[in-house]
Formats: structure tokens, sequence, C-alpha cells
């Protein structure tokens, strides 16, 4: 697979899993406690595609990085935030270990591609 291939499938990878925590999101109860976890769930699980995103497309090799690197600590966030969601049981989303599974994913894939720069 080369480059412009990995970078097409992980955008789009990313683009799926913002969709599914935009969903979940959409599921969490209607309370005080939800309304934090669901804008910040929702704000750090569609940054990373958005990252990565504006990371293929920056002008400089130091904005490539920089993008990568917040692509990589919003992926971790979005993990934070789903093991809130999940130990409280807020949703009764069987998606939600699935999710995290993907947002570690992500982290390890964001985290190796860190590493090469």
């Amino acid at each position: 697979m080369t480059n412009k291939e990995f970078a097409q499938v992980l955008e789009k990878r990313t683009i799926e899993f913002a969709i599914e925590v935009l969903k979940l999101s959409g599921s969490l109860p209607n309370t005080p406690e939800s309304l934090v976890l669901r804008n910040q769930i929702s704000r750090s699980g569609t940054s990373i595609g958005a990252n990565y995103r504006e990371a293929n497309r920056s002008r400089s090799p130091k904005d490539f990085k920089n993008k990568i690197k917040i692509s990589l600590a919003e992926s971790s966030e979005t993990d934070y935030w789903l093991e809130i969601i999940e130990k409280m049981q807020l949703s009764n989303s069987a998606n939600i270990s699935q999710l995290r599974i993907e947002a570690k994913e992500l982290l390890a894939i964001f985290t190796s591609v860190a590493n090469k720069l």
C-alpha cells in the first residue's frame, strides 16, 4: 500500500469513527453530567480525523508532525471519555467497547507515525 493509499484509508477510518462517536454522543441521557461528556467526546472524537486531514494537506513537515501529534492526543482523550461513559454505564450501546478498541488502534497508528518523523 502506498503512502497516499494509506492516507486515504486512514482518513475514511477516522470519518467513520467520528460518525460512530457522534451517534453514541447523541444517545447519552439528557443529564448535566452527560451533557459535559457529550460535548467533550464529540469534540475529541471528531478532532482526530479533522487534524489528520489537515496533516495530509500540510505545507511543511513541521506542520504535518504537529497535526499528527494533535490526532494522537485526541485519540487518547477520546478513549478517556469513552472509558468514563462505559464505567458510568451511561449508554446501553454495545458499541462502546468497539469504539474503545478503535480509539486505541488510532492512537497506536498516530504514535507510530509520530515516532517515525
